[in-house]
């Protein structure tokens, strides 16, 4: 077998060099290193703190320190040399900066370990990226509220079982997304308190003997909360199931959106157009455009959902403290936050863009005796039963399955052979608008209620 040098970091109780193929397999600098930018933050807080409390001079902090800025400057100038043997970025960065500034290099790492540097680092760096899914998620419910506000009046079919239920405004449809992406705000705000909170100063799971200040490092780093308990402080990675369990949420919630805009662009609803940018076509079928957006997002889902049922499967058996394990908890986490992002980028791009087609979804809604619970209400308020409305409003939707009519193209005269009850003033309710503009409260499809929520929609953007 060929070995590599053993890491000098942890190499001194070793009595042979690691075999190159076990230093490739352990190695995790691949996909660690774009945790640089939250390591090298960490690395100067804990230096910081190390001068205050005296375990490192003034100078020696100032020199850790520039050191570290320039790593930082070269790392993103693409001139630094990531090492496989030094396993991680943490060492990589480590063993440059014993390199640049000499001794004083090794100083850093006291009062710490890599249990909780890695973890500290995770931390600093899901927190960023749930800002960032945050701001899209805000960006794609703007565009969501104007959509809504122009299409207000916009009359399509309202599904049940994908069979035509009632009519509904377009822009209340596209509400019930927004109400969705709420809740997808909420949980990842929620998430970002319990990922918010510092394990650094636990050290290896048992704290340290150094006169270390977490309160300074807590501060320096900006987390709301110190880790109570060390043990759990470098092990902890309850924070990351928890962000995938919302990203899955939310691409739930996309999938589905997904769903609805695929059926909505085939020829067999042909509810909207896509824009070009949006779409590809065949190599073979000219005539095709197909909507690859929404396709590969619903597609995506599955992805972090096995992202999440990975992790939980990392942790379910693991004693305290720090395991090996743990080094897999980064890539299914990462493509979990690089998926989610894109996928709501995507959404936040593509949804200003759609343009409904308003008389075809209005064609459709004229189809499937959607005003049939209109019918029965009415029947309702003339001080009949219900139970007996919905058989006499069953009985005129087979007549109209079998004369191929509407219930709003029927005579008054073919109206009243179900009841006596139906007079002229039945067809006001018949109509789309007027089964629309009658679900007129907190939460229905009239428009006077959808444009009330998006004024309440823009005064919860308006608040974050």
């Amino acid at each position: 077998m060929s070995q590599t040098p053993t890491n000098q970091s942890w190499g001194g109780r070793f009595s042979e060099p690691v075999d190159a193929f076990v230093a490739r397999f352990t190695a995790s600098v691949e996909f660690d290193k774009r945790l640089y930018k939250h390591d090298i933050q960490g690395s100067i807080a804990h230096a910081t703190m190390l001068a205050k409390v005296g375990v490192l001079s003034d100078a020696e902090r100032d020199s850790i320190i520039d050191g570290l800025t320039a790593i930082r400057s070269d790392i993103e100038a693409g001139q630094f040399d990531w090492r496989v043997d030094l396993e991680d970025v943490h060492m990589n960065i480590e063993a440059k900066l014993t390199e640049r500034v000499g001794i004083v290099g090794k100083k850093l790492h006291t009062g710490r370990s890599r249990n909780d540097q890695v973890a500290t680092d995770i931390r600093l760096w899901l927190r960023e990226e749930i800002d960032v899914i945050l701001g899209e998620i805000t960006r794609l419910q703007q565009g969501l509220l104007e959509q809504a506000e122009r299409h207000a009046e916009v009359i399509m079919p309202g599904f049940t079982h994908l069979q035509t239920a009632q009519p509904v405004s377009f822009g209340h449809h596209l509400l019930a997304w927004f109400e969705m992406l709420s809740r997808d705000y909420e949980r990842l705000v929620d998430c970002r308190k319990r990922t918010n909170r510092m394990p650094l100063g636990s050290a290896a799971l048992a704290g340290t003997t150094y006169p270390i200040d977490r309160s300074v490092t807590c501060e320096l780093l900006g987390f709301e909360a110190i880790s109570g308990n060390s043990l759990d402080g470098v092990s902890d990675r309850d924070f990351a199931i928890e962000f995938c369990a919302a990203a899955s949420l939310a691409m739930m919630h996309l999938s589905r959106f997904s769903e609805e805009l695929v059926l909505w662009t085939s020829a067999q609803f042909n509810f909207i157009d896509l824009p070009d940018r949006f779409c590809t076509g065949s190599s073979i079928m000219p005539q095709k455009k197909n909507p690859d957006v929404p396709e590969l997002v619903r597609g995506k889902s599955g992805r972090v959902y096995g992202h999440l049922m990975g992790l939980l499967t990392l942790m379910k058996s693991q004693p305290l403290a720090y395991n090996k394990d743990n080094q897999e908890d980064k890539e299914p986490l990462f493509d979990a936050v690089d998926t989610l992002r894109d996928s709501l980028r995507a959404f936040a791009d593509m949804i200003p863009a759609i343009q409904p087609k308003v008389a075809v979804m209005r064609e459709a809604a004229l189809r499937g005796f959607s005003t049939a619970t209109d019918l029965a209400d009415y029947l309702v308020r003339k001080g009949l039963p219900f139970r007996d409305c919905h058989e006499i409003v069953g009985k005129a939707v087979k007549y109209g399955v079998d004369q191929s009519k509407d219930l709003a193209e029927m005579s008054l005269e073919e109206l009243r052979q179900f009841s006596d009850q139906i007079t002229d003033d039945v067809f006001a309710v018949l109509t789309l608008e007027g089964s629309v503009n009658a679900r007129d409260h907190i939460g229905g499809t009239a428009p006077k209620q959808v444009r009330a929520a998006v004024g309440r929609g823009r005064e919860l953007l308006a608040q974050r």
